[in-house]
């Protein structure tokens, strides 16, 4: 996903995805400053129409990869 800033605040499991319900890995603020929160499935199923909207784009999916359990 293109246009990630560094995370202002970071993202928790209490930011779940508006579209699923799972838990959030990218903040999408729009203008008027309403944030969206997706999941990294549906941030990369929206990308394209996200970035020509979006303010700003915070993006912690890399967070999914560095988790070893």
């Amino acid at each position: 996903m293109t246009g990630a800033i560094a995370p202002s605040k970071p993202l928790t499991a209490m930011d779940v995805c508006d579209r699923c319900g799972a838990q959030a890995y990218v903040r999408v603020v729009l203008p008027g400053q309403t944030e969206l929160f997706f999941c990294a499935h549906h941030s990369r199923q929206h990308a394209d129409a996200l970035a020509k909207v979006a303010v700003e784009i915070q993006d912690e999916t890399e967070r999914l990869s560095s988790q070893d359990d």
